[in-house]
């Protein structure tokens, strides 16, 4: 005898679309495989395992472990993931290993700033908070910067391949007569500058400009003011400030901002500060996620549900964790410029780089339109 549960299960599954089904639950398995890639690049990455094989033609895998100066039988098992995922190439009759020059220059720290495997570290970082996300999923509020392991270590280096790669050949030259303001000398200040990486390198480029930067971490000021001098900068200051409570008093001839303000407490309060800080014909260049506003807009980016992802688990969080509104990752271009707006800026610009498809640049000032 069929129970009333029963025939209701029957007649459910007969209204579904099988293949449409199956398809599905072929590109979860597909998803199990490729986040189980991204998390072991990752690890390769940061143990030197790509670096170390790159160039070197076929290798046994203790000949690998003994230039990478680590453990044979981890990293035997590591070359089975990239050899089932299709990353290494493997030859079962001399039983080495060979990574294609194809593959190398997407996976090592000379492929900068192409390199995914520093990319694909975001992943794990925010795989760490996952059980207190489920905290802030059925209690609201969010977490701090410091929870996050690693954050801006990673961040200093995806800086280095999306914002410090490009300075000079082509974020500079963007803002027209900046290069030989620069030259001549001028005040710039960084907002929400981690670890420093753009700021040391503009300080080393242009002696006679003084640069400020600020960030509400201490972590990674002191590695900043570490490097600045170790580098000998003496024009260049490193200041833990929390922008959300102590305004900009000083005039600042340009002041820069690389995927900062959408994770701050008061973002629009931020960038009033900005504004009132800047000098009469000063410039703010804003760096921040690529993508509009609206969810259906986003359908076709090729980084959405990644961008998506680092929001619920990292930018949404720490912004609610200051009692901020949380904007998140994707608030989006329309949003950003509507604010910039409001904060009393008229003139704006927006720039996308051809090596970066993950964010874009806002060029603002108080001029006319």
């Amino acid at each position: 005898m069929t129970t009333a549960t029963e025939s209701m299960v029957e007649t459910h599954l007969e209204d579904l679309d099988v293949s449409r089904s199956e398809r599905f639950a072929e590109r979860m398995l597909s998803a199990f495989n490729e986040s189980a890639l991204v998390l072991m690049t990752s690890l390769g990455h940061r143990v030197g395992l790509f670096d170390a094989i790159a160039g070197a033609g076929w290798l046994a895998s203790h000949a690998l472990a003994r230039d990478a100066g680590l453990d044979e039988r981890y990293v035997r098992e590591w070359l089975a993931v990239m050899v089932t995922a299709g990353v290494v190439d493997y030859d079962p009759a001399s039983q080495t290993y060979r990574l294609p020059a194809e593959h190398a220059r997407f996976l090592t720290r000379d492929s900068v700033p192409n390199n995914l495997a520093a990319t694909a570290q975001y992943i794990p970082v925010i795989a760490t908070v996952e059980s207190d996300l489920v905290g802030c999923f059925r209690n609201g509020g969010g977490l701090s910067y410091e929870r996050y392991e690693r954050f801006h270590e990673v961040m200093a280096e995806d800086s280095a391949q999306t914002v410090v790669s490009a300075l000079f050949d082509v974020i500079v030259p963007m803002v027209p007569g900046l290069h030989q303001r620069l030259e001549n000398g001028i005040r710039v200040a960084d907002v929400g500058c981690g670890s420093g990486r753009a700021m040391l390198t503009l300080a080393a480029e242009y002696p006679n400009s003084r640069f400020w930067g600020f960030d509400l971490c201490a972590e990674p000021l002191e590695r900043a003011r570490a490097e600045a001098q170790a580098l000998g900068l003496k024009n260049l200051i490193f200041e833990r400030r929390d922008l959300a409570e102590q305004t900009l008093a000083e005039p600042y001839d340009l002041v820069t901002a690389f995927d900062a303000v959408h994770d701050q407490r008061d973002p629009a309060g931020l960038l009033r500060s900005i504004r009132c800080a800047l000098a009469r014909d000063g410039l703010f260049l804003m760096q921040d996620i690529a993508g509009s506003s609206e969810l259906h807009r986003n359908l076709s980016h090729p980084l959405g549900p990644l961008l998506y992802a680092v929001s619920t688990a990292h930018c949404t969080s720490v912004s609610l964790g200051q009692g901020g509104p949380g904007l998140g990752t994707m608030w989006g271009e329309e949003l950003a410029e509507r604010m910039l707006r409001d904060a009393g800026f008229r003139s704006i610009d927006k720039c996308r780089l051809a090596h970066d498809i993950m964010n874009v640049y806002f060029v603002a000032s108080v001029g006319s339109d």
